[in-house]
């Protein structure tokens, strides 16, 4: 009887903490702006929510889904959760790819800037990277 009662309780426990996570997740909220760092010639201001609402808040257009050799630990955590300044396994993908190529002609910011003739992509590098976006 106390086994049960033991199994019992910690199936109880686990639903209730299932339960707030799964509330958390939901209260989470994205960010307003944010700054990413790292880039040598400066850190990028990204008006994450400018750019939420540019898009109908599908978050998809640019958190992809997590691949099966690093599992996301939330829907649409941050880039730099998985790509690093150099990929390290089992990423094959370094921070600045997931952003755009070498020459900042194509890639993730650029194509969508580049969809809208009216919101041309910044075509220098200055234009984005700041020194002081720290």
């Amino acid at each position: 009887m106390k086994r049960l009662t033991v199994v019992l309780v910690a199936i109880a426990a686990l639903a209730i903490a299932a339960s707030g996570a799964a509330v958390f997740a939901q209260a989470e909220k994205a960010p307003g702006v944010v700054i990413l760092k790292g880039a040598p010639m400066g850190g990028v201001k990204f008006d994450h929510a400018k750019h939420a609402k540019a898009v109908g808040d599908k978050c998809d257009t640019c958190h992809h889904a997590s691949k099966a050799e690093m599992p996301a630990k939330t829907a649409n955590q941050k880039c730099t959760d998985c790509h690093t300044k150099v990929a390290a396994a089992p990423m094959k993908t370094k921070l600045q790819a997931a952003f755009h190529d070498p020459m900042a002609k194509k890639g993730l910011c650029i194509d969508c800037h580049a969809k809208d003739e009216a919101k041309k992509a910044p075509v220098k590098c200055a234009d984005c990277h700041k020194k002081e976006n720290v």
